[in-house]
């Protein structure tokens, strides 16, 4: 590991000028590229105190052992310059985006006598038009089916269409009418071209005029009395319309823009982009990246945007470019994009409307996109196993951890305080054995006296389990995992019998520290603690000043923090659960005849405050025990508080008065 100080530049050698800088290791590989407005100030930064670094950052500047850089006439040059560099290095500290999946386009072969459609996969060759990427390769053959009708364009193999004018006959979709037969020659090339010409334009979002076309068409044939290809026109149409619909408007303004959204977490990042052409949406694409630098969301913008429009063409670069904020070095980056599409292009972030609604649809996709990454990563065996030996190795244990059990705290203001209990086995969860507390004592807004009273409860239960099956002497150990975690009763397994190979909890040394002390105050000294916080994901042992950092690429990390972030998971559900509950108590307190016994069944039937206040009259009353006039005070009450209303209720008959406003008369 190098010393920063011992390769940093002079004082004034660094210039105050645009430019590209890289740092080396001490082999010469380049493990870092970044650009800046000045050099001076840019790379001077790095050579701070390392304790005031970023984490990622620091693991940079320690693994470097030199930095060079470049001079640049114009920020737009840096911009480009670096991404060249990237490329080409392929530094191990920059972000890296890769597609989350393999994604279909579908493809035009302009450059080709006759040109032919059709669906593939990876990079883009020259002299072929592309349209997409779209999600599922089974939706784009379906509409090219249907335009066939319209647009007879070839779509045969080379090898085909040699056959096919070998033996002078065209092949089934010839026949058929969805193929123009350019290989026996029913058109020539020219007529073909204009096919593939209309084609193109349609698929690009200009729809509207080939509708009318073909509705001026069929009209003009009927007046003629020439049924037969009014009809053909008229079907014609319809496939016209039925291809438009897979693709509902989206934008009324009918503009072009590429919507791009992000889902992150401290260890990854994904980024989804909706490309509407025409005000429709045309095609989507889904990248994800680990997260190998301190650099914040603006900055991954910037870095994006580069990768994502650096090889398109001047036709691929739309007018509009909508993001959830705004990138780093707005200015050099949309004069570069303007000079590549070769007009005005808006880089801006949506505020309302149909663009700011577009943009949440794009968020959720790019969430959903991160969880399926997730999952896929976390439901490999031999990944799983990796994490588990990395956890242990790093952690000095004595076996991996099979059993890991962590710990949460969730409170609003000291009020409603509960904690909760996730269990992982094998890396996998096993939400049978998920448990909730409710915290009974002390402060509630300390969270750590709230763990140490969870992690005493739970591990107090561990010994009353054991000292169960031990005084019921059926004769196997713990250790053996045989009857004596058997409830002799049920015949299943105890809640608590089991013994976790690893304790996580939620939280740096104060928590660890209160979950350690209350091990030790039960004395059990056979099960290892350990936090995970989550600024710089450290994890933190008792008693130890400086933390364990497992590399960002680490398995084993990835594990804690999905352990970490299901356990604060649950724990939130069960705090807005309570709270929820209180409510709906509290409001129906004074309701005449509701006692404790059918509050619990509308709670129980309904689930939340929110579920009620929707409920009707009638659904209300169909409960058993509950009568109509009830169920008429139960909306009245809930309706009148919604409001800020006090409900007036005459004590004789029950029923519900005039409401009041809250407050002194």
């Amino acid at each position: 590991m190098a010393d920063p100080s011992t390769y940093r530049p002079s004082p004034g050698a660094i210039p105050d000028a645009p430019g590209v800088y890289r740092f080396r290791d001490a082999r010469g590989r380049v493990v870092y590229v970044g650009k800046a407005k000045s050099l001076r100030s840019r790379v001077s930064s790095y050579f701070q105190d390392v304790a005031n670094l970023h984490q990622r950052t620091r693991t940079m500047v320690t693994t470097a052992a030199s930095v060079e850089w470049t001079v640049v006439q114009t920020e737009v040059e840096a911009l480009q310059l670096e991404y060249s560099w990237i490329k080409e290095f392929d530094p191990r500290f920059n972000v890296k985006y890769r597609d989350d999946k393999s994604y279909p386009w579908l493809a035009v072969t302009v450059n080709e006598e006759f040109p032919r459609v059709m669906v593939g996969r990876g990079p883009k060759k020259k002299g072929v038009r592309y349209f997409g990427p779209y999600s599922h390769a089974w939706a784009i053959r379906e509409t090219v089916d249907l335009l066939l009708r319209v647009f007879p364009m070839r779509s045969c193999s080379n090898g085909v269409f040699r056959r096919s004018a070998q033996i002078g006959r065209p092949c089934l979709l010839g026949y058929i009418g969805k193929c123009a037969a350019p290989c026996v020659g029913r058109v020539t090339a020219v007529e073909h071209r204009e096919i593939v010409d209309d084609f193109c334009t349609f698929i690009a979002g200009q729809t509207n005029t080939h509708v009318r076309r073909l509705e001026k068409d069929m009209q003009a044939a009927s007046a003629e009395l020439e049924f037969e290809r009014a009809a053909r026109l008229r079907d014609d149409m319809g496939a016209l319309k039925r291809a438009m619909e897979k693709n509902a408007v989206v934008l009324a303004d009918g503009t072009d823009a590429d919507v791009i959204n992000v889902a992150e977490d401290p260890l990854e990042i994904a980024v989804q982009v909706f490309y509407v052409r025409g005000g429709r949406v045309r095609g989507q694409r889904g990248w994800v990246a680990d997260r190998v630098d301190g650099a914040e969301l603006p900055e991954l913008l910037r870095r994006f945007l580069i990768q994502l429009y650096d090889g398109e063409a001047s036709d691929g670069i739309p007018r509009e470019v909508l993001l959830p904020q705004q990138p780093d070095d707005l200015s050099p980056l949309t004069a570069w994009l303007e000079g590549k599409r070769g007009s005005k292009v808006s880089v801006r972030v949506p505020q309302r409307g149909d663009k700011r609604t577009l943009m949440e649809t794009v968020a959720r996709n790019a969430k959903q996109s991160l969880a399926l990454h997730k999952t896929k990563r976390a439901s490999d065996f031999t990944t799983r196993s990796k994490a588990l030996e990395e956890i242990q190795t790093a952690l000095e244990l004595a076996e991996a951890p099979l059993r890991i059990e962590c710990y949460d705290v969730s409170n609003l203001q000291g009020t409603e305080v509960v904690a909760s209990l996730v269990v992982f086995e094998d890396g996998l969860p096993r939400k049978s054995d998920y448990r909730r507390f409710v915290i009974r004592g002390g402060d509630g807004q300390n969270d750590v006296a709230a763990m140490h009273e969870t992690i005493t409860r739970r591990f107090k239960r561990l010994l009353d389990e054991r000292a169960e099956s031990t005084s019921l002497d059926l004769g196997e150990t713990d250790e053996e995992r045989g009857p004596a975690l058997i409830d002799p009763d049920t015949g299943r397994p105890r809640k608590f019998a089991y013994s976790p190979g690893l304790v996580v909890v939620d939280g740096g040394p104060p928590q660890v520290a209160a979950a350690q002390r209350a091990l030790d105050e039960l004395g059990i000294d056979d099960v290892p603690v350990v936090g995970l916080a989550k600024r710089l994901e450290e994890v933190w042992r008792p008693s130890q000043e400086d933390p364990v950092i497992l590399a960002r690429t680490s398995e084993g990390l990835y594990l804690l923090q999905r352990v970490r972030d299901e356990a604060h998971r649950f724990a939130i559900a069960h705090h807005r659960n309570r709270r929820s509950k209180t409510m709906v108590e509290s409001v129906l307190d004074d309701v005449p005849g509701l006692g404790e016994v059918r509050r619990k069944v509308l709670l129980r039937h309904f689930g939340s405050l929110k579920k009620l206040r929707a409920a009707s009259v009638d659904e209300i009353a169909q409960l058993p025990g509950f009568g109509r006039r009830t169920a008429e005070s139960i909306c009245a009450a809930l309706t009148q508080a919604q409001h800020g209303v006090e409900p007036a209720i005459n004590m004789t008959t029950g029923e519900i008065l005039e409401g009041t406003t809250k407050g002194p008369a």
